[in-house]
């Protein structure tokens, strides 16, 4: 359900993760931002899909472990039906390769929940400035992101 007093100026949020409470926690950490708005809230991969293209958001914040489509196929489904919206991770997953996965397709961010409480409205305004962003607890070598030429 969209937020029908949502200034046209603000950027439009879909919140995706299976567990309630830390949906309701994240919409707390957002909106305590007056220019961020939470237009819907997804439980799983599939419901978040048809939400981005019903909805086309300006961010979604999405997790990985997610029922009927994990995060990283509904990631690639919402690539195609919002290219607009930008997707930032927000999970307890931290392996490596999870990460550059989600980075490499297309994900603008990464924060893990531990670290949500002081990473998730840098990354944000971050992402939203055009650069990316990866949680502090997240060692990436940088060797290994670069490509060949």
């Amino acid at each position: 359900m969209a937020n029908t007093d949502t200034p046209p100026s603000a950027v439009r949020i879909l919140v995706v993760d299976d567990f309630e409470p830390w949906r309701r926690q994240v919409c707390s950490i957002v909106q305590t931002r007056p220019e961020l708005r939470v237009v819907a809230e997804a439980a799983d991969g599939l419901d978040a899909v048809q939400k981005a293209q019903e909805l086309q958001p300006d961010l979604i914040l999405l997790d990985i472990g997610l029922p009927n489509l994990d995060g990283l196929e509904a990631a690639k489904r919402i690539r195609q039906v919002a290219s607009g919206a930008r997707i930032i991770f927000v999970t307890q997953n931290g392996d490596k390769d999870i990460v550059r996965a989600a980075l490499g397709m297309g994900a603008r961010g990464y924060v893990l929940k531990t670290h949500a409480g002081s990473d998730l409205l840098p990354a944000v305004a971050g992402v939203l400035g055009g650069d990316d962003f990866v949680s502090s607890g997240i060692e990436l070598d940088q060797s290994s992101e670069t490509e060949d030429s």
